[in-house]
């Protein structure tokens, strides 16, 4: 299943409210945002960054 650059991928409810807190409601806002700073945001963790990171992948594209 390929993920779309128009929403986020199933990742917690805690990173989701983290992203929307933080602005970004599409994975596309993601692209080139510094890996370090997704961390930071309360409920962000470990597994959350590695789904958006591989949903950016199957686009050719990544984090910062």
């Amino acid at each position: 299943m390929t993920s779309s650059l128009d929403t986020l991928p199933k990742i917690g409810a805690p990173a989701i409210r983290a992203l929307h807190g933080a602005g970004y409601t599409a994975l596309r806002e993601l692209v080139g945002v510094p890996r370090a700073d997704l961390a930071k945001l309360h409920g962000m963790g470990p597994k959350a960054l590695a789904i958006l990171q591989a949903a950016l992948e199957e686009h050719k594209l990544g984090l910062g």
